[in-house]
């Protein structure tokens, strides 16, 4: 008769009885414990590295900034969201058509409308603008028509319009086929039925993303400093990088900063509001 040795391991699979695995949730809680110690480590030593005196006299001396009120908000603040309010309009109009345009059913349209939208969402908005603003008047011979923002409206609106574009043509395309062919089933033309039914659902869809863009519009507002304008159509960042020179500071720029955060977070607010009820519609 054989005995079963006293070394060899009674449990299943040769795992002793006396040790147990830790269940999936007890190892998620050790890791979060452990990255929540990391960032209290993490925060603790940037605490005592960065030299916070040197940090207040640099970027917070809001006494070196007095001279940029009231025009910080009643010139270069305006000018900003002119300039991305213009170039917004272009963009949305322009986009819709090449959306449309996308989805022709001539070849020759959505030909067209691929070229346009491959080049300006492959160039640099810095270049596009510094095209618009410098190489089109010397093609055309005359200044481009509203001066710097008619520059800025049709520079910034190209780039916005490729992407607009595509995220129109998404939104038309996630609207049912049956909305169309019951519209035309009803005796409406294929226009008048992509404008009273498929294009008011699409925009309903896409209305997140379209804020998004107008965000990104409004940073990109910064880069109409690259034209040379003058005193009267300074924006944000011009405004901030002038102080920030004569008075030899950085607190400009975190003034500048601030005034963008004024705009930019209430519009990323309503977008994840707007994304949030488009989730519960869903």
């Amino acid at each position: 008769m054989t005995t079963t040795s006293a070394a060899e391991p009674s449990g299943p699979a040769g795992k002793s009885p006396g040790r147990t695995r830790r269940s999936p949730r007890q190892r998620r809680r050790i890791s979060i414990g452990v990255q929540y110690a990391v960032f209290v480590v993490v925060l603790v030593v940037l605490v005592f590295v960065i030299d916070w005196p040197r940090v207040q006299e640099t970027f917070l001396d809001f006494g070196e900034t007095r001279e940029m009120y009231p025009d910080l908000f009643t010139v270069a603040l305006k000018n900003t969201v002119v300039y991305t309010l213009s170039a917004y309009v272009v963009g949305f109009s322009l986009g819709l058509i090449v959306a449309l345009m996308r989805l022709s059913s001539l070849a020759v349209y959505r030909w067209v409308a691929l070229i346009f939208v491959e080049i300006f969402r492959g160039l640099p908005a810095l270049l596009t603008l510094l095209m618009i603003g410098f190489g089109l008047p010397i093609a055309l011979g005359s200044p481009v028509p509203g001066g710097t923002t008619g520059a800025v409206a049709l520079g910034l609106g190209l780039v916005a319009a490729a992407y607009m574009a595509e995220t129109f043509r998404a939104g038309i395309q996630a609207v049912p086929k049956g909305q169309l062919e019951a519209a035309r089933s009803l005796g409406m033309s294929h226009t008048r039925a992509m404008f009273s039914i498929v294009i008011p659902q699409a925009l309903r869809i896409i209305i997140p993303p379209l804020t998004n863009e107008l965000v990104l519009l409004f940073k990109d507002s910064s880069l109409v400093s690259a034209l040379g304008i003058a005193a009267a159509g300074v924006e944000l960042t011009k405004m901030g990088s002038d102080f920030a020179i004569n008075t030899a500071d950085s607190t400009p720029f975190v003034v500048a900063g601030a005034s963008y955060l004024i705009i930019t977070v209430p519009l990323g607010i309503v977008v994840r509001r707007l994304e949030s009820r488009q989730a519960k519609a869903r």
